[in-house]
């Protein structure tokens, strides 16, 4: 009787966990200021009590697992080839915040042999904290031009500098995908504005040359304010949610982490981790890179 009753209780709580959210974080170009706001979202929904799994696509310096004070010495690609266990690539940088380097896994996802699909599935499915929210922080310098993982999030998020040349190339990357790939909705986070009217015109701005060439419709996830502490927490290697939890960059990455909660997901069947891998497995080998760069 006790282990129907243990049983029982097992199911309960697999059922009453929230469904995965997964939410791709890209730009058209370097140096918005993209991978210091994916740590600082994640830091803050980590205080909110939520298990968080970012996967990093970014190689050198400059990757989420510095932005918290660490180290990535291996990366995905080599559980994918069977040279590594998964516990021997995930960073734990924080509390409820776990960091998967990919950077050499991504582009190889179209061309995985069933031995190394079968690798990757089984190594993310056997994580010990299953995560309940997604970060990908997604390289703008992908080798197909946009990353898969980006493709099978529920949202993307493009973020952008208040300056001509990152709405031109933001602009550009969202086209692009739009066309290559039928991906119709996005969101958009200007980052280092000087008040939140600046943020909502670019928004207008980019989202009026958009919405009238029908090509894709967007929504305002927000803006962040140019925030001396940003670079401060960056240079130590902390989220600035952690050493400024009151500077006005970390309430913006707070408000972003509430609101991304809250956005609505796709209607369908609950998903986990597993149904995650398998869609991206399955979108990536539909990637054709002649589409996405015409």
């Amino acid at each position: 009787m006790a282990e129907y009753a243990d049983q029982a209780a097992g199911l309960r709580r697999l059922f009453a966990r929230e469904r995965l959210r997964v939410v791709t974080f890209a730009a058209g170009s370097p140096g918005v200021g993209k991978s210091l706001l994916v740590a600082g979202v994640a830091a803050c929904l980590a205080q909110q009590g939520k298990s968080v799994l970012v996967f990093d696509e970014n190689a050198g310096r400059k990757t989420i697992a510095s932005c918290f004070g660490a180290v990535a010495r291996h990366d995905l690609a080599r559980v994918i080839d069977g040279a590594r266990p998964v516990a021997d690539v995930l960073l734990r940088v924080a509390p409820g915040i776990q960091v998967l380097p990919a950077a050499g896994a991504v582009g190889q996802l179209g061309k995985l042999s069933e031995p190394q699909q079968r690798a990757l599935l089984a190594g993310l499915c056997a994580l010990d904290e299953p995560p309940d929210v997604i970060l990908v922080d997604a390289s703008p310098d992908h080798p197909l031009g946009f990353s898969p993982l980006g493709l099978a999030a529920h949202d993307t998020v493009i973020v952008m500098a208040p300056t001509p040349a990152s709405i031109t190339d933001a602009y550009a990357l969202i086209k692009k995908v739009s066309l290559g790939y039928a991906r119709r909705n996005y969101r958009v986070l200007v980052n280092g504005v000087r008040g939140m009217e600046e943020g909502r015109a670019v928004f207008g701005n980019i989202a009026r040359v958009t919405h009238g060439r029908r090509f894709a419709r967007l929504e305002f996830a927000g803006c962040v304010p140019l925030d001396e502490h940003m670079q401060r927490a960056a240079a130590l290697g902390q989220p600035v949610v952690g050493l400024y939890p009151e500077s006005p960059a970390a309430r913006a990455c707070r408000a972003l982490a509430g609101d991304l909660l809250e956005w609505r997901l796709p209607d369908g069947e609950p998903g986990g981790l597993e149904q995650f891998v398998q869609h991206l497995l399955h979108l990536s080998r539909q990637i054709d890179p002649v589409a996405i760069y015409a």
